[in-house]
């Protein structure tokens, strides 16, 4: 049944967002980097204003070794959690600096190394800077819509990407997510929780 619901799911996303990609606006992977640890628990558009000032001001791995912590936080404090992501960002540069000649890495495990990134942040990078499809990122939209259809039962990030890896192709997973994102913002906000009238619940409720 999860199976049948997944593939629901998937043609559905692909028909109303064939083309979502990744919101957040960046040149280079450091710049993917430093936005996708800035927007846990904020908006893309607010990290987006942000990052638009802090990307001219900090132009390259040397700029962010050198910036003041304070002075960061102020930077970057309309994102929220701001004294946590600049430790996390300014942390970061240092070990990409020390550890991997100053460009950010391109695997699992060397991106895990790095300070406050997880399997969601490191799936952003990895898919969208490098093209390497590694997993699924899970961000707040992608567990709560995984769990509304009927997906997965899980609550933690890394086993609901475990159960969507085994549903979906792999040859699906960036685009799996970069829809359900914008299906969550679109189709169905955290507000509609409960509330089944969007298209892809109403599709799924045929199989009730």
């Amino acid at each position: 049944m999860r199976k049948q619901r997944a593939v629901i799911v998937s043609k559905k996303l692909e028909i109303l967002l064939p083309d979502a990609k990744c919101s957040l606006i960046y040149s280079n992977p450091l710049q993917l980097l430093i936005a996708t640890i800035l927007s846990a628990q904020c908006t893309d558009r607010i990290v987006n204003k942000v990052t638009e000032k802090v990307f001219k001001k900090y132009k390259n791995i040397g700029d962010y070794l050198n910036a003041e912590q304070k002075e960061f936080e102020a930077d970057i404090k309309s994102t929220g959690l701001y004294r946590a992501k600049a430790r996390n960002i300014l942390a970061s540069a240092r070990i990409i600096k020390e550890k991997y000649n100053d460009a950010v890495p391109k695997t699992m495990n060397e991106l895990l190394t790095l300070s406050g990134v997880a399997r969601k942040t490191a799936n952003i990078v990895m898919g969208n800077a490098y093209g390497i499809i590694d997993g699924i990122a899970v961000d707040t939209h992608v567990r709560r819509l995984s769990q509304k259809f009927g997906l997965t039962t899980n609550n933690n990030p890394v086993k609901i990407e475990q159960d969507l890896m085994k549903l979906i192709p792999k040859n699906d997973w960036l685009n799996f997510s970069h829809r359900m994102i914008e299906y969550g913002r679109v189709y169905s906000p955290a507000n509609k929780k409960n509330d089944n009238s969007d298209p892809i619940s109403k599709a799924l409720g045929r199989l009730n």
